[in-house]
């Protein structure tokens, strides 16, 4: 591991500030996925700032009814908090599927939306990857990409997003807010995670040294009736082959508003806008629901190995919006 220097910030202008001076610091929060790339080499980090002390660590319920949450809120105290247990049941859903307790109490929901992909080849700087080192080329292809992307790759990247958040926030769609030194932004996660195209070593649309200070979910009533199902290769302690957020509301019968995203099947959190567009006004049964995952999926160009998912996803689909419409008819 490369030597680095360590500052704790007490406000964000002073992270902004470190950060700044430094171009080779990196913000760190609880550490999760940062340090263990600091580990193998892919991260070299000169100076970690940790702002895990700034007062971002608050949840409140806005004043239209969505939720404002803090960047460094943990992944822990976020899933058991009432109002999002309430309000977004899929989103508690999301962070309990996601890694070890022990790890939920460390690990922040900025950092969780920052964390970089599990592919093998990324995590090996003996290996090229084109997410690491631009240009040298992705293995993945020709290699091992069983549980790599079905949609939205590129021939310079096939890896998938280890987010199991996101893909809930991406449902209900959140805004992602940050401060740099020239003042404050907001992004919709709709346009947080950049295509893949020939750079996927860009990841975000933040700009450089942005610090994210928090994510606010927008007032969405469906959300009340939600779910998060992921399927793995083990029952604990593993990245998604394949999952999805649901929402789903039903009036006599009929969809009257669905949210869908997947997840594990692309770059970024996947957002199934085909897929709500055929269900909207659709009868809520499951030859509806196996239609509305077969418009969206097919645009999947899965390979060799990693075909499966396209079978998986719609499963899921048509599983988990069944399980909701039985719910809405009790």
């Amino acid at each position: 591991m490369r030597e680095f220097a360590y500052d704790r910030a007490l406000d964000v202008s002073g992270a902004l500030a470190l950060l700044d001076a430094d171009p080779d610091a990196r913000f760190l929060g609880g550490g999760t996925n940062l340090v263990d790339l600091m580990k193998t080499g892919v991260e070299r980090p000169s100076r970690l700032v940790d702002v895990r002390e700034l007062p971002l660590d608050g949840i409140e319920v806005t004043a239209d009814g969505g939720l404002r949450i803090g960047a460094t809120v943990t992944n822990s105290d976020l899933a058991a908090h009432p109002e999002v247990r309430r309000r977004y049941p899929a989103l508690a859903q999301a962070v309990l599927a996601g890694a070890s307790g022990q790890l939920r109490n460390m690990a922040t929901v900025g950092g969780n939306l920052l964390q970089r992909t599990r592919c093998g080849y990324f995590a090996d700087v003996t290996k090229a990857c084109n997410k690491r080192v631009p240009g040298s080329g992705c293995p993945a292809i020709e290699g091992e990409h069983h549980n790599h992307a079905i949609l939205g790759a590129s021939e310079h990247c096939v890896a998938t997003h280890p987010s199991d958040m996101g893909v809930a926030l991406t449902a209900f769609d959140a805004v992602v807010s940050y401060e740099t030194a020239e003042g404050p932004g907001e992004l919709p996660l709709a346009e947080f995670y950049l295509p893949v195209g020939d750079t996927p070593h860009r990841e975000t649309a933040l700009p450089p040294g942005a610090l994210i200070t928090g994510v606010t979910l927008p007032p969405a009533p469906v959300a009340a009736r939600s779910r998060y199902r992921k399927v793995r290769e083990r029952a604990s302690y593993a990245f998604a082959i394949g999952s999805i957020a649901a929402a789903l509301d039903v009036q006599d019968g009929v969809v009257r508003e669905v949210r869908l995203a997947f997840g594990a099947v692309a770059s970024r959190p996947w957002r199934a806008t085909a897929a709500e567009h055929v269900l909207t006004g659709a009868p809520a049964d499951a030859g509806a629901f196996a239609a509305a995952a077969d418009a969206e999926l097919a645009a999947a160009k899965p390979l060799p190995h990693n075909a499966y998912k396209v079978t998986l996803m719609r499963n899921l689909v048509v599983a988990v919006l069944t399980e909701l419409a039985e719910e809405a008819a009790r």
